[in-house]
């Protein structure tokens, strides 16, 4: 997806910014941090979003968003202790799933390390059924919807 290009990928292009440091554990054997790890920054900036935000308590909310789809293009090794900046966007938001597209910064470097996305489609928690995305999620997403 050319939207998703790095060399097209600059923080500008990302409404949010999400400072986020890397982790001893985050390390694998070959000395990189592993590819799994970059799927669990994108879940934390998407989540501490929403509830920075006040539109999601992970504990209480009787509505919420699970994560149907997610995907990742990796360009350049990060290791420990590179601090990042994990940047988001909103690609659509749509009756009941929200697509979030993601790039991963290393402090100071213009080009990416790795773009991603992450769809979350909204549920009621007693039933798991998908419901329409509130009204105050859409508010809040609103100013990150990429243009």
């Amino acid at each position: 997806m050319s939207s998703m290009d790095k060399t097209s990928e600059t923080r500008q292009r990302y409404p949010h910014l999400f400072e986020l440091a890397t982790r001893w554990a985050d390390n694998d054997i070959y000395g990189h941090v592993n590819n799994a790890a970059y799927y669990l920054f994108f879940d934390t900036a998407v989540n501490r979003y929403l509830i920075d935000h006040g539109v999601l308590d992970a504990i209480r909310s009787e509505i919420f968003g699970v994560v149907v789809e997610t995907g990742c293009r990796y360009f350049k090794s990060l290791v420990f202790p590179d601090l990042l900046d994990i940047c988001l966007r909103v690609a659509k938001i749509g009756n009941s799933s929200v697509r979030y597209e993601l790039a991963i910064f290393r402090r100071g470097e213009t080009d990416p390390a790795a773009t991603g996305h992450f769809v979350q489609v909204y549920v009621d928690r007693a039933s798991r059924k998908p419901v329409p995305v509130p009204e105050q999620v859409r508010a809040v997403l609103a100013p990150l919807l990429a243009r």
